[in-house]
């Protein structure tokens, strides 16, 4: 059973979440591209632990009234256990908190169970990039989650 912890991603996770990115990406981030990320004004990532091991991570930036999520993965055997839930709950809370108006992602159209998390938390298809991914090249759907506007009429 995991002991799940959610916490502000630091300096000594890099490593791992390197590692990570390489085990389920086809071009994964490297451990350079995740620390400049990590050292952003913009950038917020968090990662997911079982006691002290990084099981997860998600990272998003907040630009203006925007959050995008850059990129979030969990360990294969440690998926369907509500890893993926909390990282993108504190993703929508920290975008709610930052004031933006929507928070948004791409997503291979083929990763079914990921799509089915996103619909899960109020993500809705808003549209596609035309072959975004590569090896294998595929289609990605973009889903976003739009925030309703406190004291906003409906």
């Amino acid at each position: 059973m995991i002991n799940l912890t959610i916490a502000r991603m630091e300096e000594q996770h890099l490593e791992a979440v390197a590692d990570l990115e390489a085990m389920c990406f086809s071009t994964p981030w490297t451990f350079e591209n995740l620390k400049e990320s990590l050292e952003n004004d913009t950038s917020y990532f968090f990662v997911a632990l079982d006691d002290d091991d990084v099981i997860g991570y998600i990272g998003v930036s907040v630009v203006a009234d925007s959050c995008f999520i850059n990129n979030i993965a969990v360990y294969p055997l440690c998926r369907r256990q509500g890893v993926g839930t909390a990282l993108l709950k504190i993703a929508i809370l920290t975008a709610d908190v930052m004031g933006t108006d929507f928070i948004s992602l791409e997503v291979r159209e083929s990763n079914y169970a990921a799509i089915a998390l996103y619909h899960s938390l109020g993500f809705e298809e808003m549209g596609r990039r035309r072959a975004f991914y590569r090896r294998p090249q595929e289609d990605a759907l973009i889903m976003t989650k739009i925030f309703e506007k406190k004291g906003a009429k409906k």
